[in-house]
């Protein structure tokens, strides 16, 4: 049933990569990617798709009916860049200044069309719905959750996949594990207000930076200490800002972070644990602080059942060794988590060292200098393809 899958999304990867290079070089971010969107109509244009629209983002849900009204399943491939300088050097680097696809979601547009493209050429052979969803606002702007709630995926599929690619990963393999995949993200904004005053003098004034200090430092011990190992939590202040030069002591000192957990009891626990801390250790100073959450990303839960399907589909499609269970979760957040609430799924990485070097040498995701093998993008269109048409088949039984 997949055996000419990869020989066909060969012959397309001239064309993804001509789309993903032009997507590169007009990053867009947030909710609102009106080019990107209109790159992707213009690349199904002619398909046998609808074409479904919201509100709040210019999200686009494009949907194959097959030859029979059986099972439902969903693909996703975000759509959105991030808020930095690019300094590649690449012929289609960023001409936006300020932004960057440094996360790769130039090249799983690209994927999800080349997917989209594959499965409309077997259309007769899909007994059941493919959707596509092609999401903005990944990067921090819950652009999934935006999308769930205009009602873009009404009536729920069956099932949901995503893939994601990892710069610095064996060139094509395709990784993922069942459970936590990858964490919550929430922002942390701690306050501390003590009493300006000159900066020969601080016994007449209440000094909040040491304070703030102090916290982030008791900070990283009540992580080892009361958060259990077997269900983590990351706490890092990213972010210290107090003063205005050099003899006045500032009246507050601010910080600002993030908190990683993988489950929701790790999640609400940390919170109040942190602003016990917080608040306990100005107290004992005789300042103040206020301690404010921003709720981001719930952790991604992969379905076991999805994640193994996954993991056979790959193998079938590609060979034993292109397949690599995680042993662990990865720290990092995905809004793909919002589906995964709804909808039994599982999400998948892809790597995209350049082939024949040594992967752990690569610019990371996020970092202004990331680079891919674009040739990977066409094994990804051909994965996206299969867990589509194999889930149509077989369900999760298999």
């Amino acid at each position: 049933m997949l055996a000419t899958l990869s020989a066909e999304a060969e012959a397309l990867l001239p064309g993804l990569v001509s789309l993903r290079r032009a997507i590169h070089a007009e990053p867009e971010i947030g909710l609102s990617n009106p080019r990107t969107t209109a790159k992707i109509r213009e690349a199904l244009a002619g398909l046998p798709l609808h074409f479904r629209e919201g509100p709040s983002t210019t999200g686009l849900v494009a949907t194959l009916q097959g030859s029979a009204n059986g099972r439902t399943v969903l693909l996703r491939g975000d759509t959105d860049a991030l808020p930095m300088n690019e300094d590649t050097g690449l012929d289609f680097a960023s001409g936006t200044p300020g932004a960057m696809h440094a996360c790769g979601h130039d090249s799983h547009v690209a994927m999800l069309v080349g997917a989209a493209r594959l499965l409309c050429a077997r259309r007769d052979q899909l007994p059941g719905t493919v959707q596509f969803m092609f999401q903005p606002g990944e990067e921090g702007h819950h652009g999934a959750r935006f999308m769930l709630d205009d009602g873009l995926l009404d009536p729920l599929p069956d099932a949901a996949f995503a893939l994601h690619i990892m710069p610095n990963a064996p060139h094509g393999l395709i990784c993922g594990k069942p459970g936590p995949l990858l964490a919550s993200a929430d922002k942390i904004r701690i306050t501390v207000t003590g009493r300006g005053g000159h900066a020969s003098m601080p016994h007449d004034a209440l000094d909040p930076v040491p304070i703030a200090c102090e916290i982030v430092g008791a900070i990283q011990a009540y992580v080892t200490r009361q958060v259990s190992v077997f269900d983590p939590a990351v706490v890092t202040i990213a972010k210290i800002e107090a003063g205005s030069t050099d003899n006045v002591i500032p009246e507050t000192a601010f910080m600002l972070g993030t908190i990683r957990t993988l489950s929701p009891r790790t999640r609400a626990s940390v919170q109040i644990g942190l602003e016990k801390l917080a608040k306990g250790i100005a107290a004992a100073h005789g300042a103040s602080a206020d301690v404010r959450f921003e709720q981001g990303f719930p952790v991604t839960v992969c379905d076991s059942r999805a994640a193994a399907f996954g993991q056979a589909t790959a193998t079938e499609l590609l060979g034993v060794d292109a397949w690599r269970s995680l042993e662990n979760p990865i720290m990092g957040a995905e809004d793909f988590a919002y589906v995964l609430e709804k909808v039994p799924g599982a999400m998948f990485f892809l790597g995209a060292s350049e082939d024949g070097t040594d992967w752990t040498q690569c610019c990371g995701l996020h970092s202004n200098r990331m680079v891919i093998d674009e040739a990977v993008m066409a094994r990804g269109a051909a994965f996206h393809a299969a867990l589509a048409q194999k889930f149509l088949v077989e369900g999760f039984g298999g």
